[in-house]
């Protein structure tokens, strides 16, 4: 009953806790838009401007507010669900992310995927053999991996398999002589609700290189925290007391270790799932990934202050929310966490 009474108190400091983390996310993005160098009035124009189109332009944008009155609008709009508008092209932010948010999700979960298949399948088979080959070899994988510069591990792979062997597409989304299926966003699935097969297969051979990548990339992190745990958990005595009634090493490892084990890669996953939405930039920009860490990136050139605030809060929800709920779950299932 305590610890049900302690769980509850937990969840509700948790969840009060998200919104403040939002608004200083939110404010620490605005002020760091207004005192950052260039002005989104000569992004637009051009420097060459004469004064009184840039004025005019400032009027419209509502940059000639003072920075008070410009801040408590936009926290204004973004309690009521307005994320403003572009400077650019005057087109909704919420319809910008909309139309780039499904192609990181796409990204980063086929990306995650490969990366905990990768990593779990290094870390067991190393601490399986603990100090032999596979193991070195394991452990040189794991920092090899995390070390790895992302941009240029990504012009490796892609002109290895892309331009010398032509295997797949050297960049984009979606075979440019086909047409997207129309639906959520997420081509591969409304590739598989239409039956178009060989939009399907168009996805999915644009996907291979950057998730693969990526999930490379990613996998010797849940290789090492797999294989770190594992190896702290193989020594308990628990563990011990398990051999010494006689069970097999197998399935000590199986159904004594590695759930135990999971629970710490559980928090990375997820942290790394958030985090992938929107910290794919080096990749996406490397294969034309039309996602929102490239419209991001895009954002912040052109100086567009609706979109990189849109983009940023919207991210910084999604890596909140998923953080709250990986922790949440933890707190319910591991009866050793403490909540003094």
């Amino acid at each position: 009953m305590n610890r049900s009474r302690s769980l509850l108190k937990y969840s509700i400091s948790r969840l009060l806790l998200a919104p403040v983390m939002l608004w200083l996310i939110s404010t620490l993005v605005f002020l760091l838009l207004r005192v950052a160098p260039g002005d989104p009035v000569d992004a637009i124009l051009g420097i060459r401007a004469d004064y009184e189109a840039r004025e005019a332009l400032r009027v419209k944008l509502g940059l000639n507010a003072s920075l008070l009155t410009q801040y408590f609008k936009y926290l204004n709009c973004l309690i009521h669900g307005d994320l403003g508008e572009s400077l650019n092209n005057q087109e909704p932010v919420r319809q910008l992310i909309s139309n780039t948010l499904p192609a990181s999700i796409e990204l980063g979960v086929m990306a995650i995927i490969i990366a905990i298949t990768i990593g779990l399948a290094v870390g067991f088979t190393g601490i399986a053999r603990p100090e032999g080959k596979t193991d070195l070899i394991g452990r040189l994988f794991g920092i090899g991996t995390y070390a790895l510069p992302p941009f240029w591990a990504a012009m490796l792979i892609q002109i290895f398999f892309a331009v010398i062997l032509r295997w797949l597409p050297v960049g984009g989304r979606f075979p440019p002589n086909l047409i997207e299926p129309e639906g959520t966003g997420f081509l591969i699935f409304d590739s598989i609700k239409a039956g178009n097969l060989q939009a399907l297969l168009g996805s999915i051979r644009h996907i291979i290189l950057p998730a693969s990548t990526l999930g490379i990339l990613l996998s010797g992190i849940f290789s090492r925290s797999l294989r770190l745990n594992l190896g702290k958990i193989l020594a308990t005595n628990y563990i011990q007391a398990a051999r010494s009634r006689g069970i097999k090493e197998r399935q000590v490892i199986l159904k004594h270790a590695f759930p135990n084990a999971l629970l710490p890669v559980l928090t990375i996953a997820g942290l790394t799932i958030a985090s992938l939405i929107g910290g794919a930039l080096l990749i996406e920009i490397t294969f034309s990934w039309p996602g929102i860490a490239l419209g991001l990136q895009e954002a912040i050139s052109q100086r567009d202050y609706p979109v990189v605030q849109g983009i940023v809060v919207i991210i910084s929800s999604l890596v909140v929310t998923i953080s709250l709920l990986v922790d949440l779950t933890i707190a319910f299932i591991d009866p050793r966490i403490s909540f003094n």
